[in-house]
Order: C-alpha cells, then sequence, then structure tokens
C-alpha cells in the first residue's frame, strides 16, 4: 500500500505528491517544520508541538496554512490514512510559491503545507536504549536562531554524516569554550554524581525541545531535580549518567562521547526510567 501524504488540501500517494520548482522552502529553506511521535495509536504532545510551530512561524513572519484548529484533524487522517500505530507524523510549513526572489512574496501568497507519517518499530528503539548510542562533538558553525524550527538544517546533516562515519549515532554542537549546545537532532542531558539532571537552558542557543519540557514533568512525577545550566564535554564525560531526548528517541542513552565511555559504559538506570514513565506523563491525542 503506498504512503499517503496530505500536500496543499489533497491527500496524496507520495509518488504523485510534487514540490513546486519555486517553493521558497525549496530555494530558500523559507520554512519550519514539526516532528510528533506517534505511540500505541496516539499522537503525542500535540498542544505543545503546535504552540512551538506557532513560534516559529510568528518569528519567521510565515502565515498558518490552515487553522490552528484544523491542523491536528489533519495530523490524525495522514496518521490513520498510514496505518501508523508506532512512528512519527512530519508537518512542514514553507512561505509558498512565488517567483524567486530574496524578498518576502506579496502578501496573500498562500503558505505551502505537507504532512507525513511513517511507522516505527517501537523494539527497536527499546533495544537501542538497551545498549545505548555514541555521540562524538563538533563544533558550533549553525546561524545564531536555531530557537526556530527551521528547515535549514545543512549544518545538522553535515554533522549526523560524520556522526555515522565515526560509529557514532548523534554529534552534539559545541560552543568555543567547551559548553555543549545540543545535538543535530536532540537536547542534551547530564546527571551528576548525586542524581540531579543538568540542561542547558533554552531561552537561546538551542531549541526548546517539546520532549525536553515533557521530560520535566516525568522528573518531578519521579522525584528528580533538574538543573538548567550549560555543561562542559569534560563535565559530560564524568557524569553519572548522559541521554539526548528527542520525539524519535524519547530519553536514549548515551554510552560514550568521543569514544570515551560514561561511567561504565551502559545505560543508567535513572535515564532508563524517564523513558519507561515519558508516555504515561505525556499529553495523548488519539490518531
Amino acid at each position: 500500500m503506498p504512503r499517503i501524504a496530505y500536500v496543499n488540501g489533497r491527500y496524496v500517494a507520495h509518488g504523485d505528491a510534487f514540490v513546486h520548482i519555486e517553493d521558497r522552502g525549496y530555494q530558500f529553506a523559507d520554512g519550519v517544520y514539526e516532528v510528533c511521535e506517534v505511540a500505541r495509536g496516539f499522537i503525542v504532545d500535540v498542544p505543545r508541538h503546535l504552540g512551538r510551530l506557532n513560534r516559529s512561524l510568528t518569528e519567521l513572519s510565515i502565515d498558518w496554512p490552515v487553522t490552528r484548529g484544523v491542523l491536528p484533524i489533519i495530523l490524525r487522517e495522514v496518521v490513520r490514512r498510514n496505518h501508523v500505530t508506532d512512528g512519527l507524523v512530519y508537518l512542514q510549513v514553507t512561505r509558498g510559491v512565488a517567483s524567486r526572489d530574496f524578498i518576502f512574496p506579496a502578501a496573500g501568497t498562500k503558505p505551502s503545507l505537507v504532512v507525513t507519517a511513517r511507522k516505527a518499530d517501537p523494539a527497536a528503539a527499546a533495544k537501542r536504549a538497551e545498549s545505548g548510542i555514541k555521540v562524538i562533538t563538533v563544533p558550533e558553525n549553525r546561524w545564531d536562531r536555531v530557537d526556530i524550527k527551521s528547515v535549514g538544517l545543512l549544518p545538522n546533516v553535515l554533522a549526523k554524516q560524520k556522526a555515522k562515519e565515526a560509529g557514532a549515532q548523534e554529534a552534539w554542537f559545541v560552543d568555543a569554550d567547551g559548553t555543549v549546545k545540543e545535538g543535530g537532532s536532540s537536547n542534551a542531558w547530564i546527571i551528576t554524581r548525586d542524581g540531579v539532571l543538568v540542561t542547558r537552558p533554552a531561552e537561546h542557543g538551542i531549541l526548546r525541545g517539546i520532549t525536553r519540557t515533557t521530560l520535566f514533568e516525568v522528573a518531578a512525577k519521579l522525584g528528580l531535580k533538574i538543573e538548567e545550566r550549560g555543561f562542559s564535554v569534560a563535565e559530560a564525560k564524568a557524569a553519572r549518567e548522559v541521554f539526548i531526548s528527542s520525539a524519535t528517541t524519547i530519553a536514549m542513552p548515551i554510552v560514550a562521547i568521543d569514544g570515551a565511555p560514561v561511567a561504565n559504559g551502559h545505560p543508567g538506570s535513572i535515564t532508563l526510567s524517564l523513558r519507561q514513565a515519558f508516555f504515561d506523563v505525556a499529553e495523548k491525542s488519539p490518531a
């Protein structure tokens, strides 16, 4: 059965879906996106994702492509038509189609909307979490507004490719002073020797991850303390546990940084407890 996408008002098979040659997302990366987890037949944290989408659109002066109330209906329908019980649903909004010009197109140009969904294997993700993954560090080389979830991700692509070539699964961007910012597609966390969760503040310099935000509530439920502050690569290597968070990884244990093992080189119990409790805390919308 072909996968079905929503493209500018129509549900179409992937093979029949086309992006206009003058879509500004294609020519300028002039657009934003969101990725929601689909788990056990529910779409996770939809209101928070739409809230962040609204912020990204506002920061770039892009109009909503449909009303905010309609978008969750489209998400559910794409998930339903693709028979996704566990996986992800991706939505992308660009400034629309217009003759190529750096200046914004004329008022009334309709933004483009694409929504796709695909299945994932939760058993495979759980197995990955049981063994943990590795990260490498790379110098920060992205634009200053990474708080906007823009589709302009070339530095992230190059960083994650470098990680793959090094036998790792994620790359951390690091400031010149050695402070960890975030991953190529994730937020970065450490757990100190006394069990305190540490993650960088999200006011500037990183994306305010939706999974990151929900993990604050999970930590509170488990009685864990969180400190929002920067941490260095050296502190991460000396930490009790290290993990990343994102819609596609939830809380994923890190067992090595730049080839150096974290603690005993195995996933830690606190990270795994956060991962196990996540679904019960997260907001769930029927798919």
